[in-house]
């Protein structure tokens, strides 16, 4: 039986929220800083209008690749492709509710999220953090696996550059883009 990377398994492990991401709410995204988009453009999340949803995820499997039991029993580890599949199912509502961009960012190289985003058939751009440049910048929560640092699951909501709203630890990780539709349904019904 073929692995399915986009089934999160009922039994992985609940992160916690050990206050690794408490200061971003309200911090800005770094004004010099681009990252290298899933269509070829490098995008400055401080200079985007509007509100931006980026959600940071640790890594996506590849086709075939065998997920250890190390990877599943990671608080906050497993459900990457999950998640990405469910901000494309919830795109076109994101984009009702006035969201005028969404990203994926992780440390995995541009052209690994190439294949990813043509293969999900994601209908918006992946962003690739490979030099942890942002995560560096917005100290952002990560965790090493296999020697190499990946970042802990966590979205957050810009407007006009600026973290209007975070989301951390997220879980179940294909239940977050419903999360933040909620949170925008929320918004504009005061």
């Amino acid at each position: 039986m073929a692995l399915n990377h986009a089934d999160v398994p009922k039994t992985i492990p609940r992160p916690v929220d050990e206050g690794l991401a408490s200061h971003l709410l309200g911090s800005s995204a770094p004004a010099d800083l681009t990252l290298l988009s899933t269509n070829g453009t490098l995008v400055n999340l401080s200079k985007l209008q509007g509100l931006t949803i980026v959600f940071c995820y640790p890594r996506t499997g590849a086709p075939g690749e065998a997920v250890p039991a190390e990877w599943n029993n990671t608080p906050g580890a497993r459900g990457c492709t999950a998640e990405a599949c469910s901000y494309r199912g919830n795109f076109s509502a994101l984009a009702q509710l006035g969201v005028n961009a969404v990203f994926g960012l992780s440390v995995q190289d541009n052209a690994y999220q190439k294949e990813v985003r043509g293969r999900l058939g994601l209908p918006y751009d992946l962003l690739s953090d490979e030099k942890l440049e942002f995560v560096k910048a917005m100290k952002m929560p990560v965790f090493e696996w296999e020697g190499k640092r990946l970042i802990k699951r966590c979205t957050l909501a810009f407007r006009d550059g600026k973290v209007e709203h975070v989301w951390y630890p997220v879980f179940p990780p294909d239940e977050n883009s419903a999360e933040v539709t909620a949170w925008l349904k929320n918004r504009t019904e005061r």
